[in-house]
């Protein structure tokens, strides 16, 4: 292979609109780039329309005489659903409640489906953090638990799914983002703990899903100090870690894609071409390029690069074989027929899911089940929804809880509040529903949003009857101690919503049991 060829394959290009550009289309049948990235914002709209987009960039492909393109999408399931039109997962911390690998397979298994049907053949997932930090801002119910063996029998069971699907799973993010508290979207982590620690909790869900035979790894934008001596340093520019641990100790034979480049975290654009170079040299197979990155930049600082002597023969032929490889693989595989999107059967699965996530945290008045009379007022109090990082796509959810309550009891109202309601409006909304027989009221994120919680137990301490939810985070049940009955559900998809409202009025069972064990 030419050296501009390895350089191209390296490459995962962005772009913007629900079709191809012209312009994308004529790099394509230039270079043999390494894939493209489908974000939901920029274009994805509807199942055909997703499948006759990767129609047209794969035909560009194979009329270039191109192994098939890398198309790649970040369909987690839960907190980040990149596929409008696609199963409702409830994600991953609800699989962690149930604790059951064999489901995790089974969700792996649909996601893969469908993703194929889609023409996207590699799925940034699953999320391998291990959620030991309440306060972390980004992972949250993305990843399965707080508990390392957990997450790695589970996560490991996902890959295993989406694989025997025909769609390259990828372990993120490497070496692990579980105890951090910031957002490497708007900065640099720093994860401070010794080799100890990290072997025992961070890297040990990784060995388990390489082991498992995870095609990708994603190197996340974190600083490592334990492993490379420096507090300035991502994962994405060492070699010590990801040569010398993710190769070398860990044994990672397949692909190592970065997180995206447009990141914070990676560096500011003053930098952004050096690291870029160091990135590559450093051992990352794949550059997730995203908004702004400009493509024709990338390519020509690599190209420059590599005929500076700064990029070695060495690497880029081993860089490119890697990413070809993952295409021969992947050109081997079926796509299944569209129809699999939103199956029947892959609903039930996700309602399968939901209802064994559903986790009774406490209650202390005996409350549940539920038994109203018919003229019994009833309120569904739920928070505005946004999106809570850039890795969230909740704004295009809408919270039908009310909907699902109402299934049992009609006499239902429903109030959407804001996300984080300021002192007044606590005080304004207990008076309004001061009158109400039973309140139920969901929260999202209470730990950060303490206005949720002040509302919770004002209305507790006037005497309102009140069901709380968790609908994403169990942390949240300790913010509200005061709520004598209180369930989480680790999602706001309807799967969920549905399996809280069936659990409250006493058609099912709460049998999950709490992930984490800091909201316990």
């Amino acid at each position: 292979m030419q050296r501009e060829d390895q350089i191209s394959q390296r490459l995962l290009l962005w772009f913007q609109g629900y079709e191809a550009p012209a312009a994308l289309l004529e790099f394509v049948r230039q270079h043999p780039i390494g894939g493209v990235t489908l974000f939901r914002k920029l274009n994805l709209a509807t199942p055909p329309q997703v499948r006759a987009l990767t129609g047209a960039l794969q035909a560009a492909a194979r009329a270039a005489g191109q192994l098939p393109l890398l198309i790649c999408a970040d369909q987690e399931g839960g907190q980040l659903q990149a596929v409008a039109g696609a199963t409702a997962f409830p994600g991953n911390m609800a699989l962690g409640a149930t604790g059951d690998a064999g489901l995790a397979r089974r969700v792996g298994a649909a996601l893969g489906r469908e993703l194929a049907a889609l023409g996207v053949n590699v799925n940034f997932a699953p999320v391998v953090d291990v959620q030991s930090n309440p306060a972390n801002p980004v992972i949250g119910v993305r990843s399965f638990s707080d508990d390392p063996a957990l997450v790695g029998r589970l996560a490991s069971a996902m890959v295993e799914g989406l694989q025997a699907s025909g769609v390259a799973a990828t372990a993120k993010h490497f070496p692990g983002h579980g105890d951090t508290d910031v957002d490497t979207h708007h900065r640099l982590g720093v994860v401070p703990h010794d080799l100890t620690r990290l072997q025992q909790l961070e890297l040990a869900p990784f060995a388990a899903t390489i082991a498992a035979g995870a095609r990708l790894v994603m190197a996340a934008h974190l600083a490592v100090p334990a492993l490379t001596g420096r507090v300035d340093v991502p994962t994405t520019l060492a070699p010590g870690v990801l040569e010398d641990l993710l190769r070398g100790t860990l044994g990672f034979r397949g692909v190592v894609i970065s997180d995206a480049l447009n990141m914070a975290g990676f560096g500011t654009e003053a930098v952004w071409n050096d690291r870029l170079v160091q990135a590559a040299a450093a051992g990352v197979d794949l550059l997730l390029l995203a908004e702004p990155n400009d493509p024709e930049q990338a390519y020509a600082t690599l190209l420059a690069a590599a005929q500076a002597g700064h990029l070695a023969p060495a690497n880029l032929e081993a860089a490119a074989e890697r990413v070809t490889a993952l295409k021969r693989w992947l050109a081997t595989q079926e796509q299944p027929d569209l129809a699999v999107v939103g199956c029947a059967a892959h609903q039930a699965l996700a309602a399968e899911v939901a209802a064994r996530a559903i986790t009774l945290v406490r209650d202390r008045v005996g409350r549940l089940p539920l038994r109203l009379p018919a003229e019994a007022r009833l309120v569904v109090v739920t928070p505005e929804l946004a999106d809570l990082t850039p890795a969230d796509t909740s704004s295009y959810e809408r919270c039908a809880l009310g909907a699902a309550i109402r299934r049992y009891h009609a006499h239902t109202d429903e109030l959407v509040i804001a996300a984080d309601p300021s002192a007044a409006e606590v005080a304004a909304l207990s008076a309004e529903l001061a009158d109400y027989d039973l309140v139920i009221i969901g929260t999202i994120n209470a730990t950060t949003r303490p206005g949720q919680a002040a509302l919770v137990e004002a209305l507790v301490q006037q005497g309102v009857p009140v069901v709380a939810a968790a609908l994403r985070l169990p942390y949240d049940t300790m913010v509200y101690p005061a709520a004598p009955t209180c369930l989480c559900t680790y999602s706001i998809a309807l799967p969920a919503l549905t399996a809280l409202a069936d659990t409250l009025f006493g058609r099912a069972d709460a049998p999950g049991r709490l992930p984490v064990q800091s909201s316990a």
